[in-house]
């Protein structure tokens, strides 16, 4: 396998860079290698990609911190495979029981105790995040994630009891899951109930514990979720999926996966809200004499004529070619913001012909040096709506 390049060096930029200057290394990059840009050209695809999973590392802080510490393995637990195992097939992951532990019976050891340790219990939620492109956000898209996530420990079926082994009444509580302690005072004997210290009030004790799970009955493992990214998320939300989290306790419901979003920025276009802008160029003449151009759009490029005297910085509207709001309900616009591009190399001939036409139209500029605006003019230009 091909030696990875390191991120920073993808995108050009220094390991202090600010998420603003990632922001900006990566859509000058996308800009420069987009496939539309560059179509047939492999290279230009391979740098797109590049550009793309750099991107997607170094913009999410928890992912660029392990990047930071560990490389390429610290963001890609395929990468260096076959260099070491790591504990129970988790490719180098921790593993902490306690923190199952503390997922089962609400905080661990010397937290507040149910009441009853066997009713049901909901299992927690959990988080990830990805990041998508900017059309993939609009549109909505599929995604497979792999999480970890408590699960049923498949050795026990969650008994916590090795195989051929099964859990047993308590003999200090004989399954009640309470003992009772009685205490001399000057008052007189007080008689106190409290969970079972053995058992932890279960009422079950498991002589022989699964080597799995240690006798937990879960244990946390990697898991491959589909998920289904709704059209119109914006950068920096989070949708739930409910029932992809941890699993229960005691036949409890489980918890729900929370996705985080992180949206590449598009070479392109730009959001605001449910609208989307963009920039297209024209030359003098388009401007002038007006055209029909090709505008690129989310669901590709559509015709749109611009009329004579376009000026720069116009805006136009393509109604309905936006983002589609994420309850589903409606869609924005797109904006056209029109740039006139005024031609820096002529020769002798074209500056001869664009004296000439600008003589021909007779309109005169009163800022011009050596203009002296006459009274009527004056009226007309920028001093008299001045004096008006």
């Amino acid at each position: 396998m091909a030696e990875k390049r390191d991120y920073y060096e993808v995108l050009g930029v220094d390991k202090s860079a600010s998420e603003d200057e990632i922001k900006k290394a990566y859509r000058q990059m996308a800009k420069k290698y987009h496939p539309d840009l560059n179509p047939g050209d492999k290279e230009a695809e391979a740098k797109f990609k590049e550009a793309n999973e750099a991107y997607e590392v170094l913009s999410d802080p928890d992912k660029k911190a392990k990047y930071d510490r560990y490389g390429h393995a610290g963001v890609d637990p395929n990468y260096g495979a076959g260099q070491g195992g790591g504990f129970g097939g988790f490719g180098g992951m921790d593993f902490d029981l306690g923190d199952i532990f503390s997922s089962f019976f609400g905080g661990g050891f010397g937290g507040s105790q149910r009441a009853n340790p066997n009713a049901p219990q909901r299992g927690s939620d959990i988080q990830t995040g990805i990041t998508i492109s900017f059309e993939e956000a609009a549109k909505g898209c599929k995604r497979t994630i792999d999480v970890q996530r408590i699960e049923v420990c498949d050795e026990c079926s969650g008994t916590g009891a090795a195989k051929g082994t099964t859990t047993q009444t308590c003999p200090d509580c004989n399954g009640r899951g309470q003992v009772t302690t009685q205490q001399r005072t000057p008052f007189g004997v007080i008689q106190s109930s409290k969970a079972c210290p053995r058992c932890n009030g279960k009422g079950t004790i498991i002589p022989t514990p699964c080597n799995k799970c240690k006798g937990y009955g879960r244990i946390r493992r990697p898991v491959k979720i589909d998920v289904n990214v709704p059209a119109g998320i914006d950068d920096g939300q989070v949708f739930s999926m409910r029932g992809q989290g941890n699993r229960g306790v005691n036949g409890g419901p489980s918890g729900d996966l929370r996705v985080g979003v992180n949206v590449r920025p598009h070479p392109f276009f730009e959001r605001d809200g449910n609208n989307v802008w963009c920039e297209v160029t024209v030359n003098f003449a388009q401007a002038a004499l007006g055209d029909e151009l090709l505008v690129p759009t989310l669901d590709g490029k559509v015709k749109y004529s611009i009329p004579a005297g376009t000026q720069n910085g116009m805006v136009f509207k393509l109604k309905d070619r936006g983002i589609p709001n994420v309850n589903g309900r409606g869609r924005g616009d797109q904006l056209v913001r029109i740039t006139v591009e005024v031609p820096k190399k002529l020769s002798q001939h074209q500056k001869d012909l664009i004296r000439e036409l600008y003589d021909d139209i007779g309109e005169k500029n009163p800022f011009s040096a050596g203009q002296t605006p006459g009274e009527t003019e004056e009226k007309k230009g920028f001093f008299g709506k001045k004096k008006k």
